[in-house]
């Protein structure tokens, strides 16, 4: 049985969408990566350098808290994990939810949205916090993506 599980991270709700819009096309469980302190506004004020999602950013050993974690990972044969890109990669915390885990032989699909800025070099930061799975490359979307896009786009992650 491949069972899929769609775990995403979000602030402005554009990536919580597409999640769920991804995990009812796939019939994934879906699971919210909270932060255990959540991000205000002003934390996520990019253009100020010492905004705590900038701080972040800058040190690539951050690992900020997470709220909560996902019961029985081991179940999964799939995770799709979803972000916004920051600073042109995953943000630290999406390290932080891929180290709490043993992930040896599941595949590690990364989805992000963005309002322009591609997926850069989100894999080279991530394949080191899932050793032993496979980390697909990932894809950013736009919050407009069509479902028939999204279903091929996931069938041909899953091959």
């Amino acid at each position: 049985m491949n069972k899929k599980l769609v775990a995403y991270f979000s602030t402005s709700g554009v990536t919580a969408q597409l999640a769920k819009r991804l995990a009812s096309i796939l019939g994934a469980d879906l699971h919210e990566i909270r932060p255990a302190v959540p991000y205000s506004e002003a934390d996520l004020n990019w253009q100020n350098s010492h905004s705590r999602s900038s701080v972040e950013m800058k040190d690539k050993s951050s690992r900020p808290a997470i709220e909560n974690k996902v019961e029985k990972m081991e179940q999964y044969d799939a995770i799709y994990v979803g972000f916004p890109i920051w600073w042109y990669v995953a943000p630290t915390i999406i390290n932080t939810f891929l180290e709490q885990y043993e992930l040896n032989g599941k595949k590690i699909i990364p989805f992000a949205t963005s309002g322009g800025s591609g997926m850069g070099k989100t894999n080279v930061y991530l394949k080191d916090s899932c050793p032993g799975a496979l980390l697909k490359e990932g894809r950013r979307f736009n919050a407009t993506v069509s479902e028939a896009e999204l279903k091929s786009w996931a069938e041909e992650m899953e091959n």
